[in-house]
């Protein structure tokens, strides 16, 4: 970033995320960031086996999130289903544990409109329509201008502030991209951490569920599926090059943890999943975090927007921010030497970062949602 030039914009545009600055730091020298919003389970709305469709074509799914997911550099998603009007589903449906997902594909005008730059395409749905639903998806996602990842090898590329970024998807199941056999998963995560500045990785693996809120360093299963130890996983991806890891999977929210000087997010849970999935309890918390990293790609600083999932599903700011609340709790509980420091007003520091040793009298403070004024 050309940072004299552009700080002005970024003042305006990103005070709220600002962590707090000392009196004797010299902003002219502050380091750039590249800023990352990013969500869990995405899933505008099936037509199949029955419809299950949103008025409007979905319009309203975004609303109350759009203003917050727009600000980042790169606005990330998990999505799971399809976006295709082919027939011949890939799997049955047999029971109330099997779901199929498709969505029409104009739906994409509102994964446009909400600002997402790049989806995840490595989960365990969005085959749900085989090989041509899944062609179909990635056909429509580049016709609208969003980049995606998945299985099959591909990295979505961005050239932020002069630095070269990729975003690669993995999951579970065969290889390749597979956390159950992480040897090779790994051997290309060392590939690339030297191709790119920094490397995002978004992980779709562990088990299922309201008994998944914690994060063990541990083999995980859903229902005797193979899910992967994320936890080892993740730190070996980070010692591999990665420097910023997502995950999504369990269908509730999970601890946060900083690995040499990284940020994990071991599952961002269900954000906008229409009459798909349940949202009971946790599986309704749909967190939206904000992450701001350095050059070399270490946390910088960030935020956990609480919305929350009410039956039929869509994302809502809960003003009780139970997310931030969870989150809070399940990293400290898990990882209580290595979580993030949780500050005022959702904010997440480095550990070493406390309100103590950076905030200073006239200091910038992180007060302000995206929406509101400073």
């Amino acid at each position: 970033m050309r940072f004299k030039a552009e700080l002005i914009l970024l003042s305006f545009f990103f005070l709220p995320f600002r962590a707090e600055i000392s009196a004797n730091e010299d902003l002219s020298s502050a380091p750039p960031v590249v800023t990352v919003a990013a969500v869990g389970d995405i899933m505008m709305g099936t037509d199949y086996p029955s419809p299950k469709l949103p008025s409007k074509d979905g319009k309203f799914l975004f609303e109350e999130a759009k203003g917050f997911l727009r600000k980042a550099d790169i606005v990330f998603g998990n999505l799971e289903g399809p976006l295709t009007e082919e027939g011949g589903t890939a799997k049955k449906a047999k029971d109330k544990e099997s779901y199929v997902f498709r969505t029409p594909p104009r739906y994409v005008k509102n994964l446009v409109d909400a600002g997402f730059s790049v989806l995840s395409l490595a989960n365990n749905h969005s085959g749900d329509f085989g090989y041509k639903g899944m062609s179909s998806t990635k056909r429509v996602l580049v016709a609208a201008g969003i980049k995606y990842s998945s299985k099959a090898g591909e990295v979505a590329e961005f050239e932020i502030n002069g630095l070269k970024l990729g975003v690669a998807a993995f999951s579970f199941g065969p290889p390749p991209r597979s956390i159950v056999y992480p040897e090779q998963a790994l051997e290309e995560i060392d590939r690339l951490s030297k191709k790119y500045d920094l490397l995002i990785l978004s992980i779709h693996g562990g088990k299922e569920g309201g008994s998944a809120l914690r994060t063990e360093n541990e083999f995980e299963y859903f229902l005797d599926e193979p899910r992967g130890n994320l936890v080892q996983f993740a730190h070996a991806a980070i010692d591999k090059g990665a420097d910023l890891i997502l995950v999504h999977g369990p269908h509730v929210p999970r601890a946060l943890e900083i690995y040499q000087d990284r940020l994990i997010a071991y599952s961002l849970g269900n954000f906008c999943t229409y009459r798909g999935m349940s949202l009971d309890k946790e599986k309704g918390y749909a967190p939206l975090l904000w992450v701001e990293l350095r050059r070399k790609g270490e946390f910088l600083r960030g935020k956990i927007f609480s919305f929350i999932q009410v039956p039929p599903g869509a994302p809502k700011r809960d003003e009780k921010e139970r997310a931030w609340d969870l989150i809070k709790k399940l990293s400290q509980e898990d990882f209580p030497e290595t979580s993030p420091f949780f500050g005022e007003s959702q904010t997440i520091l480095p550990r070493e970062k406390t309100p103590e040793k950076n905030l200073a009298p006239g200091a910038p403070s992180i007060a302000h949602s995206p929406d509101e004024s400073s």
